[in-house]
């Protein structure tokens, strides 16, 4: 049987997750996820590829703020879910979105932690990006994500992986949304449809991985050249190692760990 081993929410585009045992599925996909983003003076996004300190922020829910804890600084606070703001635009993967603004504060702190000029923005409801339409089968949404609503990824896969590295990585480098267990190695990757709990999804597209798998989460530096040099040896496909599969909601809800997984079509 497979099921829902983990879930795990990032907040802020970037930063460390936290993990959770339930979660609602907005329109967005799961709830909170993405909405904040840091980007650059020039209204760029920032991500681990340029900044990998940002996986030594971590952040807390705490009713409706959300707390930031950053090594050797003061934790500080902003609105989990802003009601306001300053309406600006961001790029995002070369996509124009609207945000709202955070406090001059905001930006402060993020800029003293990480030692470059950013501050946090907000996606609010009536910001709308969509999913690339050539993997998705309805219009869809999503928030600031590297294009799609949620990852998945199986624990057989990352045990697969580990055996070919010689230092084992642990699941938080790949930053999935949902972790299965129970499921054969890379089995994900012959799904096409499923349904987890009372949600189904579309199994859009597979996950091509980027240099961040390459950051130590404890360090917030890069550590070397694996384990994306390894996936790359065994998993390339169209210039890209494959790891993990985007998935698509088609309802909104909620799902728990330990939740059932079925195929529904393969």
């Amino acid at each position: 049987m497979i099921l829902l081993d983990s879930i795990h929410l990032y907040p802020c585009k970037g930063l460390a997750g936290i993990s959770v045992k339930e979660t609602n599925i907005d329109d967005f996909g799961p709830e909170f996820d993405r909405r904040w983003m840091l980007v650059d003076e020039n209204n760029e996004f920032l991500t681990q590829r340029q900044l990998p300190k940002m996986v030594l922020i971590r952040p807390e829910i705490q009713g409706k703020m959300l707390r930031l804890n950053a090594p050797g600084q003061a934790p500080h606070e902003i609105p989990l879910m802003p009601r306001s703001g300053t309406t600006t635009e961001v790029s995002i993967f070369g996509e124009q979105c609207e945000a709202w603004e955070a406090s001059a504060d905001s930006g402060n702190w993020f800029s003293q932690f990480l030692g470059s000029p950013c501050r946090p923005v907000f996606m609010p409801d009536s910001s709308r990006r969509d999913v690339d339409p050539d993997f998705a089968k309805n219009s869809a949404r999503t928030s600031f994500t590297d294009g799609f609503p949620f990852l998945l990824i199986g624990i057989a896969s990352l045990e697969d992986l580990n055996q070919r590295l010689e230092e084992p990585v642990e699941m938080r480098r790949f930053r999935p949304n949902l972790v299965i267990s129970g499921s054969e190695a890379f089995e994900e990757d012959r799904m096409k449809r499923i349904q987890i709990g009372e949600i189904s999804f579309q199994v859009a597209k597979p996950c091509g991985r980027c240099r961040v798998t390459t950051v130590d989460p404890d360090r917030g530096e890069f550590s070397g050249k694996d384990p994306l040099k390894t996936l790359a040896g065994f998993r390339r496909q169209n210039g890209e190692a494959l790891f993990g599969q985007n998935l698509i909601h088609e309802q909104q809800g909620r799902i728990r760990v330990g939740d059932s997984l079925k195929i529904l079509e393969n």
